[in-house]
């Protein structure tokens, strides 16, 4: 299903976890420049519910990721595509055109308008443990991906704190607890880079289509 192809109506909502290089609060939430200068990031979502058509999305696992040169919203970002080999046919397709952009609907215009390459789509086992802001994501059992997080731990006194980020013009969520990641590890050609101990969020989500 290539990006010209009509968009049904849809919706989506489950579980989402994120995480980058940036450190704790992660500047891009607010469209400031990156902690090093460029983003490498990750975004993991688990579908509890959700309908693209005819086409049934619950249960679904797909991550969507990559990297960007500079400030997010600048674009000239390369990204990549994975989905879970237990999706059927029918919903990888419809995964892979939301991914797309063009008039879907958010979020996957906005990632799509700041695209400037996207690497070959990857299939592979996803496991997703959905525990809040411990929760944990492996794809081909973390060989390709391994992303775990928690609360940050105060570096003065070792307790945790607990941060929420209330944001209503959020697109990828309009409320996430901020957090750090324990392992944030990717192997993908030449998205392959370890920022364990740096940013990480949990979220639920909603979203819907075409706008």
């Amino acid at each position: 299903m290539g990006t010209s192809a009509p968009v049904p109506e849809w919706f989506m909502r489950g579980h989402l976890v994120g995480v980058c290089n940036c450190a704790w609060g992660c500047p891009c939430n607010f469209d400031a420049v990156p902690t090093d200068g460029f983003c490498d990031g990750f975004y993991a979502r688990l579908v509890t519910e959700g309908r693209f058509g005819d086409v049934a999305l619950d249960g679904v696992k797909f991550v969507a990721g990559g990297h960007s040169p500079g400030p997010v919203h600048e674009g000239g970002s390369i990204d990549v595509l994975i989905l879970d080999e237990a999706m059927s046919s029918e919903q990888r397709a419809a995964i892979e055109r939301l991914h797309g952009g063009g008039g879907v609907g958010e979020p996957f215009d906005i990632f799509a308008s700041i695209r400037a390459r996207l690497l070959p789509l990857v299939v592979a086992p996803i496991e997703f443990e959905a525990a809040g802001i411990r929760s944990r994501v492996l794809v081909a059992d973390g060989d390709i991906l391994e992303m775990s997080i928690s609360r940050i731990a105060n570096p003065v006194t070792g307790v945790e704190e607990e941060i929420y980020l209330d944001k209503p013009t959020g697109f990828t969520s309009l409320r996430s607890e901020m957090g750090m990641a324990r392992t944030h590890t990717v192997r993908i050609d030449e998205l392959s880079w370890d920022h364990s101990g740096r940013y990480a969020e949990y979220a639920e989500f909603d979203y819907s289509g075409p706008l």
